[in-house]
């Protein structure tokens, strides 16, 4: 790789994930090209088409030498499109495959592509933590559609001279977090009463600034080339666990009590809420070592002090 270019071209660079990892290739010195639909808001921005099959990123693949692929049509709770699997295969699947094309044909180095452990599954069973394989596609839409964009990257990959990282990450936390995690710290930052006390499940995370860390070293690790990693934190914490250190962060008292997790199941199932109860109480734990021995990483930043992070900048825009 020593013959890569600075130029870095991120997509969806005005996203949770695709601003971070902006940002962490700037302070390092790479020359960033971030991808935004909408009217670019920082210097390193330039105006993308819409992730679909038929966009035009010619403009946009100029003197790129490595592209981060964070663009995405993201999983929600309660979609309302009509055939919500081809609204994900049309911007993850095709929408992706598309820009990895012309990014081959632009002589592009290399395509990281961000996935997520939901082409895995949505739980696991204790002591089974999911690795690289999966054992049966997802029926979930939005992971289905990340899915089939692995195996369109990797058939590709075999036939050009463009190689592709693949990253799949669980739940990542950081500044700017919003859905199920911001939920959980505006609860705790509220002394608000929890029922999840004593849970003994176990979830894999990842700290954005983590992920930006991995991103930036696969980037130009050979052993990355044509490969799949699941990226982690290095220790999976329970749902009590989890509330606990954010109330340590806050500098709050983490107000748990217990109520047996099946009566909160069947309420949750009464008020139709019963997805969001199974991210609370199931567990997901990933194997995280093929990342550590083809490429030598480890996580820089802990649960606490990514969570440290987080409330100091809540304070300040306060």
């Amino acid at each position: 790789m020593a013959d890569i270019k600075s130029m870095v071209l991120v997509t969806g660079a005005n996203g949770f994930v695709g601003k971070a990892v902006c940002e962490h290739l700037l302070g390092l010195g790479k020359n960033v090209r971030g991808a935004v639909r909408g009217n670019p808001l920082a210097s390193y921005q330039a105006q993308s088409p819409s992730l679909v099959s038929d966009a035009n990123w010619t403009v946009q693949l100029q003197h790129v030498d490595v592209v981060v692929h964070c663009a995405a049509r993201v999983h929600v709770m309660a979609d309302t499109a009509a055939d919500p699997l081809a609204a994900f295969r049309a911007v993850n699947t095709e929408g992706t495959l598309n820009l990895a094309r012309q990014a081959a044909d632009a002589g592009v180095k290399r395509f990281i592509f961000i996935s997520s452990i939901k082409v895995n599954g949505e739980h696991t069973e204790p002591g089974k933590p999911f690795d690289e394989s999966v054992q049966n596609p997802p029926q979930d839409p939005y992971g289905r559609s990340k899915y089939e964009a692995e195996k369109g990257l990797m058939a590709l990959a075999e036939e050009c001279d463009m190689a592709v990282t693949i990253i799949r990450p669980p739940l990542i936390y950081g500044r700017g977090v919003k859905a199920n995690f911001a939920s959980m710290m505006k609860w705790v930052r509220r002394g608000s009463p929890l029922p999840f006390a004593h849970l003994n499940n176990a979830r894999s995370l990842l700290a954005l600034p983590n992920l930006c860390d991995f991103i930036a070293s696969s980037m130009e690790h050979p052993a990355a080339e044509n490969q799949i990693f699941l990226v982690a934190d290095p220790v999976a914490v329970s749902t009590s666990q989890l509330l606990t250190a954010i109330a340590d962060a806050e500098g709050v008292s983490c107000r748990l009590f217990y109520i047996p997790p099946r009566l909160i199941r069947g309420l949750g199932r009464c008020l139709g809420i019963d997805a969001k109860l199974k991210r609370i109480y199931d567990s997901l734990e990933m194997d995280t070592s093929k990342a550590q021995r083809l490429l030598q990483w480890s996580a820089p930043y802990s649960l606490s002090q990514t969570l440290s992070l987080m409330a100091s900048s809540h304070s300040e825009s306060s």
